[in-house]
């Protein structure tokens, strides 16, 4: 089977460190069963472009347009927050959507705001709240806190961010049988200078990342909610760079008019080819 029509432009771009190939896919030119395995391939690092995940700019009915993101590993996720303003900035640069737009992904509409290269979006209402959750890892029981901001995320509050083992402990509770079969991503959070620094376990990754907007989201609200902090919250990403995080809590637990704000930057620009996909 013939998994795309190449070469095919693209553009690399990154959001406070997450990474991201965004192709203008109002004109399919990738086969709809082939999309998972071709995302695969051109995420890969050091064989092809490589990035955390692949966005598809596609036409929809219902916004100015949708988009279909897929993570490294060719899964389909929901929702991504730094995916989302680099998708509300390809849009925008490409003259596919307005400064103010709106675009269908799996989790719903997201509104977003482009302002040079900083860009604002709306994040869908944070759902399936859960705290003071404990499991147990290796015989050993851990404390965490759970919501869903688009895409599940776990939440534990750590005293040393930097030395978290985040591949090894974030693996053992993202494949947890408490959170089978979705997964879910794992967030450390800890203080730093007047606000909070997350590191990141990636589901659909299956690593670190530099950055995780439905992360920040969720670590930012469960700050909140803990009484760690007010809105607006400012996160530190493992990539050194910083995402500010507005909301109004509710009675419930709940929140709503969450916005991530942050930068979205161009890498590069460029043509995938068949050796692409080698």
């Amino acid at each position: 089977m013939k998994i795309a029509d190449l070469p095919l432009p693209f553009v690399k771009m990154s959001g406070t460190g997450n990474d991201f190939i965004l192709i203008d896919h109002r004109q399919p030119s990738i086969h709809p069963e082939a999309m998972s395995e071709f995302a695969s391939l051109v995420c890969r690092r050091k064989f092809s472009v490589g990035a955390d995940g692949l966005i598809l700019i596609e036409d929809s009915d219902q916004a100015d347009f949708r988009w279909q993101f897929f993570n490294a590993d060719g899964s389909v996720a929901e929702m991504c927050g730094n995916g989302a303003r680099c998708a509300a900035r390809f849009a925008y640069m490409h003259g596919i959507a307005p400064a103010r737009m709106r675009f269908e992904t799996i989790a719903g509409i997201i509104e977003a705001n482009v302002a040079d290269i900083n860009v604002s979006v709306k994040m869908t209402s944070p759902k399936d709240f859960r705290l003071h959750r404990e499991i147990e890892v290796e015989k050993r029981k851990i404390t965490l806190h759970s919501v869903d901001t688009g895409v599940p995320h776990t939440v534990l509050f750590v005293d040393e961010i930097d030395e978290v083992d985040v591949c090894t402990l974030g693996s053992r509770i993202r494949h947890h049988e408490d959170f089978m079969p979705a997964g879910t991503n794992v967030n450390f959070i800890g203080r730093h200078d007047n606000g909070f620094k997350v590191r990141t376990y990636e589901r659909g990754v299956e690593d670190e990342t530099l950055a995780c907007g439905t992360g920040a989201t969720a670590c930012a609200i469960m700050a909140a909610l803990l009484e760690e902090a007010g809105s607006p919250v400012e996160i530190v990403t493992s990539g050194g760079d910083r995402l500010t995080i507005l909301f109004d809590m509710q009675d419930g637990p709940n929140a709503d008019n969450v916005f991530l704000k942050g930068p979205a930057h161009v890498i590069y620009k460029g043509e995938l080819t068949a050796e692409s996909l080698f």
